[in-house]
């Protein structure tokens, strides 16, 4: 098996039942598999919410590490349209053209810092310094702050040794508290002082508001853009032909792009709260339980996807929920869809061919399936 290849591990119970089963910290959950079964499932926000204990929708559960709750993420309609209505906007600048130059800056920094070295280890010395570098560029704060979040390594909340690290997280929240104290003190242009000077209803946000948007910018947009960066390297070094096409046809970009975000589904699953007795595909769930919406399964549903487990970068029609769907789309799409062009483009122009020198799988363990979501290192030769 190619080393960019990601197997389908949800397909046979996908085909037979429609749904899974797994354990998380002693608090089940049930898969929902099939992409319209998905796709109900998050528009019905009613049954199946988001504004639970704070943690509880994300999987593995986060509720022993943190009490404060994500916004817009973990909050539904009729207040969650009033918080994103708030910061819709912000979330949109990447597609300003001053934003695309920076973000190019950026990305052709890395690649020129890879092909100085020549043996890179994608995952901490590229895609973690791209990710970090071009959250600066969200957030408007200072280029220098990347270093900071470089440090911390590529998860928010794990360490090596655990899946939940309150200790990790807590690193997190008391730089987050320092920031919104900075910002209070002396207010600027930075996203920080953009919240902290914002009003929902009438009423002006709170410090543990804006803690909770910031949050949620930091770990929702870390571990998948890490991911979606590394898969597409590996993808490339094994598929030089794929790198041909795209420079010859540099207008199947975009199409490439939502092709990836399909393909390798960066976030496996999110899971919501079932408010009263219900089904998933016909399986009874009861009030009070969870139940995921499994992003990476319904983006491989033979039934929307001709030739689902195949890379295809001319897919004209491409329906995937990798970024959500329904009400709790992903905000950060937009920064990543123009992270992802920038990053293709920049290959193409910067790069003849890449080798994986070695690699370790990154596997998920969900109940009785395995899931690999990229990779823990990844050692490629640039050139």
């Amino acid at each position: 098996m190619m080393k960019s290849e990601f197997p389908d591990p949800f397909e046979k119970e996908r085909l037979e039942k429609g749904f899974g089963e797994m354990d998380d910290q002693n608090d089940p959950v049930v898969m929902a598999l099939r992409h319209r079964d998905v796709r109900k499932c998050a528009h019905d926000w009613k049954t199946f919410q988001s504004g639970a204990k704070p943690g509880r929708i994300v999987i593995p559960s986060e509720v022993n590490i943190r009490d404060i709750r994500q916004i817009p993420f973990e909050v539904d309609p009729p207040l969650h349209g009033d918080y994103r209505a708030l910061v819709e906007q912000w979330f949109k600048r990447p597609l300003e053209e001053t934003y695309v130059t920076e973000l190019k800056k950026i990305v052709k920094t890395a690649f020129d810092e890879s092909l100085e070295k020549g043996l890179v280890e994608v995952i901490r010395e590229f895609s973690l310094v791209i990710q970090s570098r071009a959250l600066t560029l969200l957030l408007n704060v200072p280029f220098s702050e990347a270093q900071t979040w470089i440090s911390w390594g590529t998860h928010v909340f794990r360490s090596e040794e655990t899946a939940l690290d309150a200790d990790k997280a807590n690193i997190l929240y008391d730089y987050i508290d320092q920031q919104i104290e900075t910002s209070i003190n002396s207010p600027g242009k930075d996203f920080y002082s953009i919240l902290l000077a914002s009003e929902v209803n009438g009423k002006k946000l709170t410090k543990e508001e804006v803690k909770g948007i910031i949050i949620l910018t930091f770990a929702g947009g870390r571990d998948t853009v890490i991911n979606a960066i590394s898969n597409t390297i590996a993808y490339f070094a094994e598929h030089p032909k794929s790198l041909e096409k795209l420079r010859k046809e540099p207008t199947l970009i975009n199409f490439a792009v939502e092709e990836f975000i399909r393909y390798f589904s960066p976030l496996t699953h999110m899971g919501r709260v079932v408010t009263k007795d219900a089904h998933v595909c016909e399986h009874a769930v009861k009030a009070d339980t969870r139940i995921s919406l499994n992003w990476a399964s319904a983006n491989r549903d033979a039934k929307v996807f001709e030739n689902p487990n195949e890379v295809v970068l001319d897919r004209k029609i491409n329906p995937h929920v990798a970024f959500g769907f329904g009400t709790h789309n992903c905000l950060g799409a937009t920064h990543a869809r123009q992270l992802m062009k920038v990053l293709i483009q920049t290959l193409l122009e910067k790069v003849q061919r890449i080798s994986i020198v070695k690699c370790k799988e990154n596997i998920e363990t969900l109940g009785e399936l395995k899931r690999k979501v990229g990779f823990d290192s990844l050692y490629v030769n640039f050139k």
